[in-house]
């Protein structure tokens, strides 16, 4: 048992077992879900606390620890202070350096790895953990555990060295609007997140910059946010572009739509990557011209299904975990074989151990919660307990993915949630990345990343806008001339 069931079967509160133990309620708490071990000390004081043996309880609790995973609503990990962890590997002479601010696990920036010719030299992130997934998949990035809002910038460049991109994708939370450049300063309290990543840019002046965010900044007070962090940006001295991009469209197995901006301080036009698959969706940007479609005329293969993304894997039932390949399932797709390259042997494919009452909700699921038979469940938005589709790309993969009360995440053909293997193949993690930290984590890292091949198709695109350019240059084409943008809520030639 963990220790808040010990403390349960003890009709004891979480105060009277600190109390007792000579601990804090809140490390208690962190304990009793799951987010931390407590020191030996601390432990033999609980078990003492609680009439059973130290070893005992330091068993249960590891095994608890390891199963734990708890939803959106949990904080997984306390802020780093600044903590720096040295790149393992000395930068190759002649790359193209890429730094990552709010890296989390760093798929942005991994994805920019594999197109070539990038190579990550640094990244940043608030939680510890996330910085050691980071720099576990990132031999030659210096990985900052901390706050950005307090990291010396000129600290960051000093240990980064020269920087060709800066990619990155602040959280929105708390963003009003972005004071013109020249007024943002280094520590200013009223910064948001958005605005410090403005901040960087133009004290980081990179070649290019890559910014990625959720579709509701377009509509956020009138498109208000949106038109700030562009005009931000412009002032900071860069030519500036965005679009609506749905990873589906880009041979990733899931509907996911993010609004991406592009910059780079040369006067190149970023030639915007032609989507390479076709998906019926409705976009939630609507019918603006910045949303990135196929083309009418080209003849395109569907998008990746979740069936060819995890249709390999072993089947494992509630609580289980399968640690090697099924050597009878030979027939792969091309998704799936790029996936598996350079691993031989298969992790993180354990299912979360459902309820009784779950597993019973989870065998009546469908398309959505209606599917489910009246009185089952009393609330619910209409993704909950539902089941994916094998024959379509994944809805939009969140930090709840293996909690089918909180969104659409039920294996098309198996009784339970998915696993965290099959998150990171949804998101285009590739088998052989390297997650570290607790199932609780190592979900949020997934469920927060940007698709690896998103980035990809990104950097790949940097690249042959560059390529354009260098070959236009000796015949002074006035078409590589920058278009004017069209911001939300106001009309061309207007600002």
């Amino acid at each position: 048992m963990s220790i808040r069931k010990y403390r349960l079967a003890q009709r004891l509160a979480q105060h009277q077992l600190a109390a007792r133990a000579n601990v804090s309620s809140t490390d208690l708490s962190r304990w009793e879900r799951g987010l931390a071990t407590p020191p030996a000390a601390a432990l033999t004081r609980i078990a003492v606390s609680l009439g059973i043996s130290a070893d005992q309880l330091a068993r249960e609790h590891e095994q608890f620890a390891n199963e734990a995973t708890p939803g959106e609503g949990y904080t997984t990990a306390s802020a780093g202070s600044g903590d720096v962890t040295a790149r393992q590997t000395e930068l190759p002479a002649g790359c193209r350096k890429v730094v990552d601010l709010f890296c989390g696990a760093g798929g942005l920036s991994f994805g920019f790895e594999q197109a070539g010719e990038f190579i990550t030299a640094a990244g940043i992130d608030l939680l510890p953990d996330r910085i050691a997934t980071f720099t576990a998949n990132h031999q030659h990035a210096v990985g900052i555990a901390g706050d950005i809002t307090a990291f010396p910038v000129d600290r960051f460049r000093a240990l980064a060295g020269d920087i060709d991109v800066v990619v990155g994708g602040p959280p929105c939370q708390g963003f009003s609007s972005i004071r013109p450049f020249r007024t943002l300063t280094e520590g200013d309290p009223r910064n948001s997140l958005v605005e410090q990543y403005v901040y960087w840019i133009g004290r980081l002046q990179p070649k290019w910059f890559v910014f990625e965010n959720v579709v509701g900044i377009l509509t956020h007070q009138g498109g208000t946010r949106l038109r700030a962090v562009v005009e931000g940006l412009e002032d900071a001295g860069y030519t500036v572009d965005w679009r609506v991009m749905n990873a589906a469209l880009f041979g990733i197995p899931q509907s996911r739509e993010r609004v991406v901006i592009v910059g780079n301080r040369e006067g190149i036009v970023f030639r915007w990557p032609a989507p390479t698959n076709v998906h019926d969706y409705r976009s939630m940007a609507g019918s603006r011209e910045e949303v990135l479609r196929p083309s009418r005329v080209a003849s395109l293969p569907h998008a990746v299904t979740v069936a060819e993304a995890i249709g390999d894997l072993p089947r494992v039932r509630s609580g289980e975990t399968a640690s090697d390949y099924d050597p009878r399932l030979q027939a792969f797709t091309d998704y799936q074989l790029d996936m598996r390259r350079g691993c031989s042997r298969l992790t993180l494919h354990r299912a979360t151990r459902h309820s009784p009452k779950m597993m019973e909700i989870i065998r009546h699921s469908g398309a959505n919660i209606n599917a489910l038979p009246p009185g089952m469940v009393s609330s619910g938005f209409s993704s909950c307990y539902s089941r994916l589709d094998a024959d379509t790309p994944s809805t939009t993969i969140t930090v709840n993915f293996v909690h089918p009360a909180s969104n659409r995440c039920i294996h098309p053909n198996q009784d339970r949630a998915l696993t965290i293997r099959e998150g990171a193949r949804i998101q285009s993690f590739p088998d052989r990345f390297t997650f570290v930290g607790t199932p609780a984590q190592i979900v949020k890292q997934i469920g927060n990343a940007v698709p690896p091949k998103l980035g990809e198709v990104i950097a790949r695109a940097i690249l042959d806008s560059e390529a354009r350019r260098a070959a236009c240059e000796t015949d002074n084409d006035d078409a590589l001339a920058p278009r004017q943008l069209r911001l939300p809520g106001i009309a061309a030639g207007s600002r």
